[in-house]
């Protein structure tokens, strides 16, 4: 690498330097995304202001409880033994100090991507939202005359609601993932997980979909039925005129984009179609190829217990003199979509995610809740802090709320980031800017305002734990519990909970050392 290539500057990136980023034209386009009837809004809609009344839904859904089980046999101890293979905490501290050190000069890491891969005949463009992304990747279709798209799976894509917009130019989008393939074909079904995406259907349900929808006798057996997916995907991946993809990283130095899968439909994707569009977010950056190395020794173990994936792509420009197959024109889309309003910040160790979904496998909320409940792209701890983050927290106010604070996510996540930490900067955000209910926030005054007076304090829960003790029932056929208590409606609409025993601690306390002392007073 050249010395001018590996320059850095010597102050940390703030959020205003990248939207300054060159914004490159489309050679064939204007500079910005056309904006016309044909190219609506296209953000998926964020669903997560009704996270408790989707959870609740879901866990009275005894399928899908049964589906989530799977989580533990398949992802969870698939990881604790794969990563047994490595010095886990060395190689995570590794790969954590070169993710920050991506972020910290991200500007010059970008500025970097694209000029190599501009060497080699890709186009960089930049979208300052998801909706601009949309726009440019439709523009790119509209040029080339596309008429058909297949796609990978791609959580960015997801952002944008590409298939949507792709739909209203009267582009065919195909997915070609099994599991995107699968939420397809079911009415544009929304995926439950980042690796797994139609993990919250069983193969019974997926045989009925596929006998409906193919037209073909109904399989029963797994390998069956990929057999027929296969059958079904080929002529798609055969005359297609676009693939897009997403990218797992891309690489400063070589201005490559790597991708990650384990069915092998990014190669047909990549290499088939004669032209190539990766969308891919701003933070997915590695300056070189030795960090992309450290990334994959943990992306594949911590994702789904593997030692490496079954497949692995470099793409690095479009197909050259003498090259039999690869895309005549490569894009890559960088998107920033509120990557940027991190940057410098106290959330900025986010943006080191390389979506493995290990925190959502080992999360206890969501292997009762599954994906859907958190009401976008992404779910689980990860999606707890990035949703409030990019869309705004007052659109995800019962998100950083999703999670037990057990700290399982912190321990699992292959580049260290304190998860539970930022959820809890989240909450602290709420109460500062008073959006929790207002029957919280009286509650909690209510609390403050006997916690400042000893003897009154003494007195209420005196009083309290009295009126408990007599309102306790035989709730479940157990003496002595709660089935209902109005102002804990989250605990006892689930759980029958002990009444008191009448006395409080303060009261018992005082007993016990009468008792021991009799001497000693209160």
């Amino acid at each position: 690498m050249s010395r001018r290539c590996s320059r850095a500057t010597s102050e940390r990136l703030s959020p205003d330097d990248l939207p300054r980023l060159p914004r490159r034209a489309l050679p064939i386009a204007d500079t910005k995304p056309r904006r016309d009837s044909r190219t609506p809004r296209t953000a998926m809609q964020v669903q997560s202001m009704h996270f408790k009344a989707r959870a609740g839904e879901k866990l009275a859904d005894a399928r899908l409880q049964e589906n989530l089980r799977r989580l533990s046999t398949k992802f969870v101890s698939g990881r604790a033994e794969a990563v047994t293979q490595i010095d886990f905490v060395a190689t995570r501290a590794e790969l954590k100090a070169r993710r920050n050190r991506a972020l910290e000069r991200l500007d010059v890491w970008l500025e970097m991507f694209e000029r190599e891969a501009a060497r080699r005949g890709t186009t960089v463009l930049y979208a300052q939202t998801t909706d601009d992304a949309a726009k440019l990747v439709a523009d790119i279709a509209r040029r080339h005359d596309v008429k058909k798209v297949i796609k990978t799976k791609s959580m960015v894509t997801e952002e944008a609601n590409l298939n949507a917009v792709l739909g209203q130019l009267g582009v065919q989008s195909i997915e070609t993932d099994l599991g995107e393939y699968i939420l397809q074909i079911n009415g544009n079904e929304p995926p439950s997980h980042i690796i797994a995406p139609v993990l919250h259907r069983d193969k019974e349900e997926v045989a009925e979909l596929f006998a409906k929808t193919h037209g073909r006798p109904r399989l029963t057996e797994i390998p069956e039925m990929t057999r027929e997916a296969r059958e079904v995907l080929r002529p798609h991946f055969l005359s297609a005129d676009m693939g897009v993809t997403g990218g797992n990283f891309v690489i400063a130095e070589t201005g490559s984009v790597a991708l990650v899968t384990n069915e092998g439909n990014e190669g047909m994707c990549t290499v088939l179609p004669r032209v190539h569009v990766a969308v891919t977010g701003i933070e997915k950056v590695l300056p070189t190829l030795e960090d992309l190395a450290t990334a994959m020794r943990l992306l594949p173990r911590s994702a789904t217990g593997q030692k490496t994936s079954n497949y692995f792509s470099l793409l690095t420009g479009v197909r050259g003199d003498g090259d039999e197959d690869g895309p005549e024109h490569s894009y890559v889309v960088l998107v920033d979509g509120g990557r940027s309003g991190l940057i410098g910040g106290e959330f900025q160790e986010m943006l080191r995610c390389i979506r493995c979904g290990a925190c959502m496998n080992h999360c206890p909320v969501y292997q009762k809740v599954g994906g859907h409940a958190y009401g976008w792209v992404y779910p689980g701890p990860m999606g707890s802090v990035l949703t409030p983050s990019y869309v705004g927290l007052g659109r995800a106010l019962d998100l950083p709320q999703a999670a037990t604070l057990c700290g399982e996510c912190d321990s699992v996540c292959p580049v260290g980031i304190p998860i539970s930490g930022l959820l809890r900067k989240l909450r602290e955000k709420q109460v500062e800017r008073r959006l929790r209910p207002w029957r919280e926030r009286a509650a909690l005054a209510a609390w403050g305002f006997f916690a400042r007076r000893p003897a009154l304090y003494a007195l209420a829960t005196k009083l309290a734990a009295r009126a408990l003790e007599r309102a306790g029932g035989t709730a479940g056929g157990v003496a002595g519990t709660l089935g209902r208590l109005p102002f804990a409606r989250g605990w006892t609409d689930t759980r029958d909970i002990p009444a008191p025993a009448g006395r409080t601690f303060r009261e018992l306390y005082a007993a016990s050392r009468t008792h021991l002392d009799p001497s000693s007073k209160r």
